[in-house]
């Protein structure tokens, strides 16, 4: 709306009416979190999941003719996309603990950084859009390729191996020999919520990844910002270059996810210390970086080089506290994500928000180096309460009774996987 506003003139949105908008969305992605979890452990996540999709895709589709009506309407638009959005990383993430031995976690994470392909993919594609056909039809491709999505999705995808009607005997007692013990009660289990919340591994990973949201969120949000302020770049420039270093994070994402399974299954180090040295990267260096960046002036290729990097690295968080959600609990994944996206997602509207006040009257590199600072200090301050606190064991609280079982459940007792990945039959073998 505001680059509407810039571009074209077309809508005139006091700051007010702007922040409402924006804000809307990710007030309601926030709230849903918990909400999401819930409805995932009841209906699982084939419903919740391409049902909030769908959801989506029809916003956009109406948003257009929303906006130029009234932005009550586009207000409430926003807001139903973000509620259907809060429902969609519970309901990823429950479906890993009933497909994904704990030896493939990290590799099957990977496939959550989809996301970052399509954030690299729709910057370039809206600027050029914007730039030849006007704004409207950016919502109108998005919300037409996520309609086109949804087909596919109900066709494929099943909650748990054993309600795939194509996956091969073979491959079904892999995948239930391997998870073990560690699945139990499953949708009709009730979900232990004073437990996750009172849980010190569930806190660590709720507060480290505030940081890494904070640090990605100000490369998301203010960053384009900087390009064209600070840089100096054009619509269409800018957003190749904001769009560039999330393609390349998901390519990134797959070599750290399938690194950590190699120290994993190779008994090189331990599932824990893998999850903080993935930690470690996916924010303490990113938090380091996007300071350099604030004091590399109009140096553009170091700058566009050290950005590059610090979104690149952002990633290898699936590797270590993102996969930690399916390592504590993964009877409870989708409750334990909601939990932990409820307290982290805040930061996806803090950190532009304190970005925003900072350069409200003042765009200079000086202020930007605030904005920088700020970020800094959150991501790699953060990162220190999952180094104490962080684990991968599985908790007591993971199981119906409350109790571990009898038999040792450190994931790396399982054997080595030597078949092809069952992380490939999650959808459909």
């Amino acid at each position: 709306s505001s680059l509407t506003s810039q571009e074209e003139g077309e809508f005139d949105w006091d700051s007010t009416v702007q922040g409402a908008i924006l804000g809307s969305f990710y007030w309601c992605y926030i709230l849903s979190q918990v909400v999401g979890g819930m409805l995932t452990q009841r209906f699982g996540t084939k419903a919740v999941f391409g049902y909030s999709q769908l959801a989506t895709a029809m916003c956009s589709l109406l948003i257009p003719q929303a906006a130029t009506i009234h932005y009550g309407l586009l207000i409430v638009l926003r807001s139903i996309q973000g509620v259907a959005s809060g429902l969609t990383w519970p309901a990823m993430y429950a479906i890993v603990g009933q497909w994904i031995p704990a030896i493939e976690r990290s590799r099957f994470m990977s496939s959550f950084q989809g996301f970052s392909f399509g954030i690299g993919l729709t910057y370039p594609l809206a600027g050029f859009l914007i730039a030849h056909s006007g704004w409207r039809v950016v919502f109108y491709t998005t919300g037409s390729l996520g309609a086109l999505w949804c087909i596919f999705w109900y066709f494929f995808a099943f909650d748990a191996p054993q309600k795939h009607p194509r996956i091969s005997k073979q491959e079904l007692e892999y995948i239930q020999a391997n998870i073990g013990t560690a699945v139990q009660g499953g949708q009709s289990m009730k979900v232990p919520w004073k437990a996750i919340m009172t849980s010190l591994p569930a806190w660590a990973i709720g507060i480290t990844t505030f940081g890494r949201i904070w640090v990605h969120y100000t490369f998301i949000i203010p960053g384009p910002m900087y390009m064209k302020t600070v840089l100096g770049f054009s619509i269409q420039k800018n957003g190749v270059l904001s769009g560039l270093p999330f393609l390349l994070s998901y390519l990134s994402s797959v070599v750290f996810c399938y690194v950590a399974d190699y120290l994993v299954t190779r008994n090189l180090i331990g599932l824990t210390n893998v999850r903080k040295i993935f930690t470690a990267m996916s924010q303490v260096v990113p938090g380091l970086m996007v300071l350099a960046i604030g004091y590399l002036g109009c140096h553009i290729t170091l700058v566009l080089v050290t950005w590059f990097l610090a979104v690149t690295l952002i990633t290898a968080s699936y590797a270590g506290a993102m996969a930690s959600v399916v390592d504590i609990g993964p009877n409870l994944a989708g409750p334990i994500l909601a939990f932990a996206q409820t307290i982290h997602m805040t930061a996806s509207f803090l950190s532009p928000l304190v970005a925003g006040f900072l350069l409200k009257n003042n765009t200079s590199l000086e202020q930007w180096r605030k904005v920088f600072w700020v970020a800094s200090c959150v991501g790699v301050g953060t990162y220190f309460f999952f180094q104490v606190f962080g684990t991968s064991k599985v908790q007591p609280w993971n199981y119906p009774d409350g109790k571990l079982p009898d038999e040792d459940t450190e994931p790396l007792r399982k054997k080595k996987a030597t078949r092809r990945d069952s992380a490939d039959f999650a959808t459909d073998g």
